[in-house]
This record gives structure tokens, sequence and C-alpha cells, in this order.
């Protein structure tokens, strides 16, 4: 009983952190909504920069290229996006925090989809947020297949525990 409620905790802390993505989501869906064109990419650069990241190479220099390349409608799509990945985070947050199956799943998969894309950026060049990013999504990803193969075992027992 107290592994379980242990489990529940940490699950509580996994739906806190994606109710963050969420809102930093939104937050940079609204921000880009009521920017200029111009100002999307001064502030994309400066970011890059802050985060270390070299602006003339790899991701960053498709995202800051493809900034100078907006127009109104692709701001609007982008903005629709980050709401549409936002309430993805919410609904996987809530599941998580209520101890859903479902959401445990969802959880998993959305860990494993995003590996290969942050193995990929690691590989290209080291940085502590790439590091500290990868950590956290493969802690995430073995955590929830501990919680998935642990409840697996748990309704197993229970179910040959019923004739007792």
């Amino acid at each position: 009983m107290a592994f379980d409620l242990k489990m529940t905790r940490v699950l509580k802390i996994v739906a806190l952190f994606e109710t963050f993505k969420g809102i930093l989501a939104l937050f940079a869906g609204a921000g880009m909504f009521f920017m200029t064109r111009h100002s999307i990419q001064l502030s994309l650069g400066q970011l890059v920069k802050h985060l270390h990241l070299d602006p003339e190479q790899g991701f960053s220099k498709i995202i800051i290229d493809a900034a100078g390349n907006l127009t109104d409608n692709r701001i609007r799509i982008i903005f629709i996006f980050a709401v549409l990945y936002a309430l993805m985070r919410f609904v996987e947050a809530y599941g998580l925090w209520f101890v859903r199956r479902w959401a445990e799943w969802f959880a998993l998969i959305s860990g494993c989809v995003y590996l290969p894309i942050e193995l990929i950026e690691l590989a290209k060049g080291f940085t502590w947020l790439k590091i500290a990013l990868v950590v956290i999504n493969i802690v995430v990803v073995l955590y929830m297949a501990f919680v998935l193969k642990h409840n697996e075992k748990a309704k197993m027992l229970k179910k040959h525990l019923e004739p007792l």
C-alpha cells in the first residue's frame, strides 16, 4: 500500500511537469500570436544565444530562418498547434493526477516519441539544457514503463487471488 502511495506521488510530480509544459506552450503560442514577425525572429535569436546554442547550425538555424518567413496565417496556425499541444499536455496531466491507466500509456508513448529527436540533437552537440531534457525524458519514460508493468502484475495477482 505504501509503495502504491509513493507511485501516486511520483505520478503527480509528472502531472505537474506536464502541466508546466502545457502552460509554457500556451505562453509561447500566445507570445507569437501577439508579436510581429520581426520581433519573433529577434526573440528566438536571443533565446538561442541565451541557451548557448549555435544560431548558425542545426535546429536553431532552421527555427530562426523559419521565423523570418512567417506570415500572419502561419502564426495563427502555430498558435492553434500550441493550444492543441497545451490541451494534450493538460489532458495527460489530468489523467496522471487521477491515476488513470490511459494517461500512463499516453505518457509513455508521448515520451518515447520525443526521445529520438532529443538524442539526435544531443549527438549534434552537448549543452546542459539538451542533457537535462534527455535525462528527464528518459526518467519519465522508464518510470511510466515501471508503473505500467507494476500495475499489470498487481492486476494479474488480484485476478489469481479472487477465487480464494
